[in-house]
């Protein structure tokens, strides 16, 4: 990067800061993909002429709005619900919901700024939002939930469609969720039309949906290793996380020969020195779906398992790491604790699980390391595909739509080394998957003109 382009990064930077104040995670998910950015644009002055970046940096528009509901109790609720639509270049908006006390509107644009690029990366024609709740499911009555989501998507039809914007699951929002707001959806537009991905197959859902974020990690993984001359088989993995990213990704790294030592909640982390196989696993899945329990009752459940109350899993040595639970959950002590302990690879199925700092410790030792906005695209790459299907009003196969996944997450992979290797053949995973996502979107916005 030369002194004048620092001058202008820096100057976009504090740009961004003073119109963002208080949203640390949007700024830092901007400064993350504009360091590579702005590398790759220097010597192309339409993208500077047009400002691509920073039109790309603010949201095409922000809706907030209020969801009021009725306990068990009869007693008055309030949230905040919000959509995030930022940028429908290349195609409807698209990702997901989030229902968590954490969710705010910092969290909920640097989210639909990943899934811009993310969603470009897949190939598939789909632009970037992202929205939800600062409501908690946790300890509420299917009653309760239902009552919710039909009044958030009460609020929220006016803003979507098969061909404005299609939400989906996140944190917070699986099938039960999608349900309660696609009935609602129903009900008032009085019209059956792919509106959101995550469906259950009896009313327009697609197969695979919910292994895809998780086995798509592991397949962007595996071709991280074969590139570099390896393979999953017969390392062991950190995964954290407990919910469905996290356990298929387990399921899948399973599959390919390796060994899984933890999964982990917002209460700590279980460590499994013999592994958990299949069998552990789908005993998780029961505890977490049907029982809604806490994974420290795996413990009691397992022999020679330990919890770790309060604690993430980055500390435990193994080779291989799967962050899948939440943004920075590994920080710069954690980042160079898996470094030390000899990780050689790190492919995120959560969205920017790893800090700035983090991620330079992995850069800085050569650890393969797949950011999100790549490793985790395989979900949105399957929602993107129930959106074909409900158009043709039919349903693809599981086998099909295997292939398929692997097809887009290895498409990605090489994407990735198209714009990020080195002249030893080093990918920087980051780079390559920031440049390969901006390009298509940016020629998108300059074909249109001035928008």
């Amino acid at each position: 990067m030369a002194i004048s382009d620092h001058v202008d990064f820096d100057r976009f930077l504090n740009g961004l800061k003073k119109r963002n104040p208080g949203q640390p995670e949007y700024i830092q998910a901007v400064h993350e993909v504009a360091q590579d950015i702005f590398d790759f644009i220097g010597d192309k002055e339409e993208y500077h002429a047009a400002q691509i970046l920073r039109r790309i940096a603010e949201p095409d528009r922000v809706i907030s709005f209020r969801v009021c509901w009725e306990d068990d109790n009869h007693n008055i609720r309030v949230q905040r619900g919000w959509r995030v639509q930022n940028n429908n270049a290349i195609g409807p908006y698209k990702g997901g919901l989030r229902f968590h006390p954490t969710v705010t509107e910092s969290v909920l644009k640097f989210l639909a700024f990943e899934q811009t690029f993310k969603n470009s990366l897949t190939g598939l024609p789909m632009g970037g939002g992202k929205g939800g709740s600062n409501f908690n499911p946790k300890g509420k009555s299917d009653g309760e939930i239902m009552r919710f989501c039909q009044s958030f998507m009460t609020e929220l039809y006016r803003h979507v469609g098969p061909d404005v914007d299609v939400p989906a699951g996140d944190i917070g929002v699986g099938a039960r969720e999608i349900g309660y707001m696609f009935g609602q959806y129903k009900r008032i537009s009085g019209r059956w039309e792919g509106v959101l991905t995550g469906k259950g197959r009896e009313y327009g859902g697609s197969e695979l949906r919910p292994e895809a974020t998780g086995y798509g990690a592991v397949y962007f993984l595996e071709n991280m290793l074969k590139h570099a001359g390896n393979s999953v088989d017969g390392k062991t993995a950190l995964i954290s996380g407990s919910g469905n990213v996290a356990t298929h990704a387990a399921e899948k790294v399973v599959e390919l020969g390796g060994k899984v030592l933890t999964l982990s909640d917002s209460s700590g982390f279980i460590h499994d020195p013999d592994g958990i196989d299949q069998n552990k696993i789908d005993w998780i899945k029961d505890l977490k779906v049907n029982r809604r329990g806490r994974i420290s009752e795996y413990c009691e459940e397992f022999n020679g398992a330990t919890f770790h109350e309060g604690q993430r899993p980055w500390h435990v040595a193994a080779d291989l790491a799967l962050p899948c639970a939440t943004q920075n959950e590994i920080d710069a002590a954690q980042g160079q604790a898996l470094v030390d302990n000899g990780v050689i690879a790190i492919s995120e199925g959560a969205n920017m699980p790893s800090s700035l700092d983090a991620i330079k410790a992995f850069q800085d030792n050569k650890v393969l390391y797949g950011p999100g906005k790549a490793s985790n695209a395989g979900g949105v790459a399957v929602s993107g595909l129930e959106m074909s299907q409900n158009a043709e009003r039919r349903s693809w196969d599981a086998t099909l739509l295997g292939r398929t996944l692997q097809d887009i997450m290895s498409d990605i992979h090489t994407k990735c080394g198209e714009y990020g290797s080195d002249q030893n053949g080093h990918i920087n995973y980051v780079k390559g998957a920031n440049i390969a996502g901006f390009k298509k979107v940016a020629d998108a916005m300059l074909a249109y003109g001035v928008l």
